[in-house]
């Protein structure tokens, strides 16, 4: 991948839509892995400005690594800091959002 190409994930909906979404980051927080999720619409673009969180599973070298909902509330707090803590911490002067 050149460092142009953003990275990618579907996700499948509880109603069995499926949804393109950028991977904006990769973060570890007391131990746990999670990963900050873009929706994109069809046209590859922000589809509405949510980001989605969830905890990153490994699934072992032979398989893709998992994704969970973060159901308890104060979790979801503290990896929804540590992800605004990341933003502010971005120089987004150089990144052209509409590649995202």
């Amino acid at each position: 991948m050149n460092e142009n190409e953003s990275l990618t994930v579907t996700l499948t909906l509880d109603n069995d839509e499926e949804l393109e979404c950028s991977v904006l980051t990769i973060f570890e927080l007391d131990g746990r892995q999670y990963i900050a999720l873009l929706p994109l619409d069809e046209n590859g673009e922000d589809a509405d400005g949510q980001i989605y969180l969830y905890r990153l599973t490994d699934n072992g070298e032979d398989e893709e690594p998992g994704l969970e909902n973060i159901l308890d509330d104060e979790e979801f707090d503290q990896v929804s800091e540590a992800f605004s803590e990341w933003m502010e911490d971005q120089d987004f002067g150089d990144i052209d959002l509409d590649e995202l």
